[in-house]
């Protein structure tokens, strides 16, 4: 099992994001000299993509057995039975979180769940080159995320076209007014507001209520991310104008699953669960 780097409070000067991309930059040296063959899937997936209308808070269901700032939450897991859980219990789309070093990881957990289930999977990954929106491409991914604190105008651009050029969903991310900004200017389909500062990674589900005005009135699928411990969590977001979560931790540490998640599928219409 891969040791978890763990997020170092006392290094003001260097952030946990900033020792991420560092790592992601040499990951992506060994990537550029390898061509990415499709896997090959039977029964070939059929799914609904995440911009489609609903009348519930769509859940994005993650896989996630750590984290710099949580350390283990759960190594013992197994993607695809987990993926299958969140399936079952209807779940919009299910996350796999592929980075190793800080996250434990892997490409072949989302190669194994996209195996395994007929929903979109979102490839949780920093992303940084072009090389690596192939890589989850060929691994089955439909979507990829884009950290708008991770990357200049030029390079959110580029990727972001990319990315539909291969038809592939983007949830660009952000976390502050600015950054909410410079997403905009892309006209993306999808927002995730995280509510996790990922230079501090403290959390706080105001970012939310702060910032979902923004991006109101655009018809576009705005994410809640992180921070949703329970259903007056999800309640919250949903009357800032969040219109989906991205649940990781809370499901992953659950001791009753169906019992969690069911508390988090609340209606799009407030005053009613």
């Amino acid at each position: 099992m891969i040791t978890v780097k763990k997020f170092r409070a006392g290094c003001p000067k260097l952030t946990i994001l900033d020792e991420i991309i560092a790592k992601k930059k040499e990951e992506i040296k060994a990537l550029t000299s390898h061509t990415f063959q499709p896997v090959v899937y039977e029964p070939v997936p059929t799914f609904q993509s995440l911009v489609a209308a609903s009348s519930q808070m769509n859940i994005i269901a993650e896989i996630k057995r750590s984290s710099p700032s949580s350390g283990v939450i759960n190594t013992a897991v197994d993607p695809v039975q987990q993926a299958k859980r969140y399936e079952e219990l209807g779940a919009k789309a299910i996350s796999v979180l592929t980075d190793q070093a800080f996250f434990n990881g892997s490409i072949e957990d989302l190669i194994q769940v996209r195996k395994a289930v007929q929903l979109p999977i979102l490839c949780k990954d920093f992303m940084i080159d072009l090389v690596q929106i192939d890589q989850a491409k060929a691994a089955g991914a439909n979507m990829i995320l884009l950290i708008v604190a991770a990357l200049t105008d030029s390079q959110l651009a580029e990727l972001y076209q990319y990315a539909v050029r291969n038809d592939m969903e983007v949830l660009v991310e952000v976390h502050n007014e600015k950054e909410m900004e410079r997403a905009l200017r892309l006209e993306p389909k999808i927002i995730g507001i995280n509510n996790r500062d990922l230079r501090t990674f403290e959390v706080n589900l105001a970012t939310t209520e702060r910032l979902a005005p923004m991006a109101l009135g655009m018809k576009k699928i705005l994410i809640s991310e992180s921070g949703m411990k329970q259903q007056e969590d999800v309640v919250r977001v949903r009357n800032a104008g969040a219109n989906a979560t991205l649940v990781g931790e809370t499901f992953m540490r659950a001791k009753n699953l169906e019992e969690t998640f069911k508390s988090f599928q609340v209606s799009l219409f407030q005053n009613i669960n």
